[in-house]
C-alpha cells in the first residue's frame, strides 16, 4: 500500500507538467479526480488494492465529467459572445467573464446600458443550459471618488446583472452579487487606461461541489 500511495504521490507532481504535454482540461481531470479517488479508496480502512484502484476509476469518472461540463460552456459562450466585449477567460474549472464597465453601465450609473441587456440574453441562455454551477456577480470600480461611494456602487452593478440573470430565467439560489468597489484593481488607477479596465463587472460560473 505504501507503494501505492507513493506512485500516486508521484503522479501529481507530474501533473504540474499536464499543461506542457497537450492534454485537455478534461483529461487532467480524470486523472486528478484519479488520484484523489485513489487516496480516498485507500483510506476507508480496507486498505486493500482492490479498494484504491475502485476509488480512483470513481474519481477519474467525476474528475473528467465536471472538466467535460465546463469546457462545453465555455465553448458555448465564446461562440455566443464573440465580439460582445465580453472577455471570457478560464482558470482551471473556474469560468471567468469580465464585462468592462464601459459596455455595461454609464458613468456613476448602476443600471445596466439598454444595448448591452442583448449580451446578457446570452448570457443567461447558457447558464440555464448549465444548471450545475454556481455563480458569483463581481462589481469593481476605480479609486476615483470616495470608498463609501465607490463599494455602494459596486454593489449596486453587482445586484443589477445578477437581478438581470435572474430575470432571464437563472435560478436565484445559484446567483451571489458581491461588490468589492476599488479594492481589487486589475491595472494602475494613476491613468486612464487603468482606471478604464478597473471599471468592470465580472462574472464567474464556479462548479458546484454538491452536485
Amino acid at each position: 500500500m505504501t507503494k501505492l500511495f507513493l506512485s500516486a504521490l508521484t503522479a501529481a507532481l507530474i501533473l504540474s507538467g499536464c499543461a506542457e504535454t497537450g492534454l485537455s482540461k478534461t483529461q487532467t481531470g480524470a486523472i486528478i479526480g484519479g488520484l484523489a479517488g485513489a487516496a480516498a479508496g485507500g483510506a476507508t480502512g480496507n486498505h486493500s488494492a482492490k479498494r484504491v484502484l475502485i476509488g480512483g476509476a470513481v474519481g477519474a469518472l467525476a474528475g473528467g465529467g465536471i472538466g467535460y461540463y465546463m469546457d462545453k460552456q465555455e465553448e458555448e459562450l465564446n461562440k455566443e459572445l464573440k465580439g460582445s466585449g465580453v472577455e471570457v477567460q478560464r482558470q482551471g474549472d473556474t469560468i471567468n467573464l469580465n464585462m468592462p464597465g464601459g459596455i455595461t453601465f454609464d458613468t456613476g450609473k448602476a443600471n445596466i446600458k439598454p444595448n448591452f441587456n442583448p449580451v446578457l440574453d446570452d448570457i443567461a441562455g447558457v447558464m440555464t443550459k448549465y444548471p450545475e454551477t454556481k455563480i458569483e456577480v463581481h462589481g469593481h470600480t476605480d479609486n476615483v471618488g470616495s470608498d463609501a461611494s465607490n463599494l455602494s456602487l459596486s454593489q449596486l452593478r453587482a445586484q443589477s446583472v445578477s437581478s438581470a440573470l435572474t430575470t432571464r430565467g437563472v435560478g436565484s439560489d445559484r446567483i451571489k452579487a458581491i461588490g468589492f468597489g476599488e479594492n481589487a484593481p486589475v491595472a494602475t488607477n494613476d491613468t486612464p487606461a487603468g482606471r478604464e479596465a478597473n471599471r468592470r463587472v465580472e462574472i464567474k460560473i464556479i462548479p458546484n461541489p454538491a452536485q
